[in-house]
């Protein structure tokens, strides 16, 4: 198994790189100071797992989850603070290690990543995925916290997006793309799984897009049910019959807030 460590603090870095090292499974660790940082090592070091803080400078641990490119590593998030349980195991997380933590904590923790590493690569054996696609995933039984800003690796650094920014999204091959005012960046993700991420500000318009429902001016209807919807910024982006009731009933529903983000430590 490999694992990356991200946390800000030395100390806690330190702490769980020496208790990994007495579980003979794992073959590799690696650390990052901050998500910035994680999300720059991910391609090159392949991680299998996420030890992931959540309050961190500029970027929480929960913005990382919601940037990883798909395929992404399992994530146990690791923090202080027991207030953001729920929102980490919305966010698909194996495990909540609350500090301070103990080596049988860990374990635990440790035994859960194991048991879902064995049922991917079983669910591989049987149904091997096509080696060029990302499949859509499915959508969660329940909605994933909303987030502020996106994390997008490049080459020499990193964007940040901010979601407020995104006008609409399309898919492009096994990535998508964010178009806003600044640019069209490309991030590899399913848009089933980034609208899921991003929160109820976004709906899906077309079988390759997706919309920020603030950003839309009006809806221009077409023939066979068809449309489009015309943005502020003059965009035409297209809403195909099968999702144009649902685009309806959410502009006509109460405006979403922007979600707040929590304190940093």
């Amino acid at each position: 198994m490999r694992v990356l460590i991200v946390d800000d603090e030395r100390p806690a870095r330190d702490k769980m790189r020496r208790l990994l090292e007495l579980e003979p499974d794992i073959s590799a660790i690696d650390e990052a100071r901050d998500g910035v940082d994680a999300l720059e090592r991910l391609p090159g070091f392949a991680p299998d797992l996420l030890l992931l803080d959540i309050q961190m400078p500029e970027i929480t641990g929960l913005e990382v989850a919601a940037s990883l490119p798909a395929p992404a590593p399992l994530v146990v998030f690791v923090t202080a603070y027991d207030e953001y349980a729920i929102r980490a195991f919305d966010a698909n997380a194996i495990d909540y290690l609350l500090k301070p933590y103990d080596q049988q904590r860990l374990q635990r923790a440790l035994q859960r990543v194991r048991e879902r590493l064995a049922q991917q690569r079983a669910a591989l054996t049987v149904h091997p995925k096509p080696p060029t696609l990302i499949e859509e995933a499915p959508a969660p039984s329940h909605p994933l916290p909303a987030i502020s800003q996106l994390l997008i690796p490049e080459r020499g650094g990193t964007r940040i997006v901010k979601v407020e920014q995104i006008q609409w999204i399309e898919t492009a091959d096994n990535y998508v793309v964010l178009h806003t005012a600044d640019g069209q960046p490309l991030m590899r993700q399913t848009l089933a799984g980034l609208v899921d991420k991003l929160g109820p500000r976004f709906q899906r318009c077309h079988r390759r897009a997706a919309v920020q429902l603030d950003w839309i001016a009006s809806v221009q209807h077409l023939d066979k049910g068809d449309g489009e919807l015309v943005l502020r910024s003059g965009v035409r982006v297209p809403c195909s019959r099968q999702y144009r009731a649902e685009v309806m009933a959410r502009l006509q529903a109460p405006p979403i807030r922007a979600p707040e983000r929590p304190p940093s430590c």
